[in-house]
C-alpha cells in the first residue's frame, strides 16, 4: 500500500500517519525528519539541501524529491510507504511519477480551520527523536518529556499561531490543487473529520478497504 496524506498543516496527517504506520506495517516518510536525516548524515542531497537550508533559502523541489528516492529506496520501503509532507505541490507529484514512484491511493484529511489554529497551538514535538504530541488530543505522560526517548517536547516556530495563518495560506495556494490532481486521477479518497483520531483512523481504515 502506497499511501499520499494530504490536508491542511494541522489537519491530522502526522497522527493519522503513525496510526497506519503500526497499522498497515509499513513506514511512514515525513519530508521534514528524512530532510534532516539527510541533513545530519551529510548524504549527497543533504549536504544540497543544507547549503539552501543555511542561507535562508526554499529547498527547491528536485532536492526534495531526490532525498525521497533516497529514502524509498531502503528496503523496508519495499511494501509500501506514507508520504506525509510529499508532494507540496503538482510540480513535485510529476516529479514522483517521473521518478517511478506509484501511488494507490491519496488521503485529503478535512478539518476546520478554526480547530486547526486550535490544535496546532497545542502540539508538541520531541527535540530528540522527532515524535510528536498535543497537550489536550495525545498528552506525554509525562509533561514536557517524550514518552519513547524521554526527550524534551517543544513547541516548533511553525506552530506557533502567527505562523499558523501564513502556512494555511501557503497550502491553499500550492498544495490544495493536488486534491484535484488525485482526484482526476482516481486515487483520492476524501476523509471528513470525524471529531476524534479514533474515529478518524477508523473511517480511513473502511475507505481503503473498498
Amino acid at each position: 500500500m502506497k499511501l499520499i496524506l494530504l490536508g491542511a498543516p494541522g489537519a491530522g496527517k502526522g497522527t493519522q500517519a503513525e496510526i497506519l504506520c503500526d497499522e498497515l506495517h509499513i513506514p511512514t516518510i515525513s519530508t521534514g525528519n528524512i530532510l534532516r536525516a539527510a541533513v545530519k548524515d551529510g548524504t549527497p542531497m543533504g549536504l544540497k539541501a543544507k547549503s539552501y537550508m543555511d542561507a535562508g533559502a526554499l529547498v527547491p523541489d528536485d532536492v526534495i524529491v531526490g532525498i525521497v528516492k533516497e529514502r524509498l529506496a531502503q528496503p523496508d520501503c519495499a511494501n509500501g510507504f506514507i508520504l506525509d509532507g510529499m508532494p507540496r505541490t503538482i510540480v513535485q507529484a510529476e516529479a514522483l511519477e517521473k521518478m517511478g514512484v506509484e501511488i494507490d491511493k491519496a488521503l485529503d484529511i478535512q478539518a476546520d480551520e478554526n480547530l486547526i489554529i486550535e490544535r496546532m497551538s497545542g502540539r508538541r514535538v520531541c527535540a530528540k527523536c522527532g515524535a510528536s504530541y498535543h497537550i489536550k488530543n495525545k498528552p506525554s505522560a509525562k509533561e514536557g518529556i517524550c514518552d519513547r526517548c524521554g526527550g524534551e517536547l517543544v513547541i516548533r516556530k511553525d506552530d506557533q499561531p502567527e505562523t499558523v495563518r501564513d502556512r494555511l495560506k501557503a497550502y491553499h495556494e500550492q498544495t490544495e490543487p493536488l486534491v484535484g490532481y488525485y482526484r482526476e486521477r482516481g486515487k483520492l479518497i476524501d476523509i471528513p473529520d470525524q471529531g476524534s483520531i479514533e474515529a478518524t483512523n477508523a473511517y480511513i481504515l473502511k475507505a481503503l478497504e473498498a
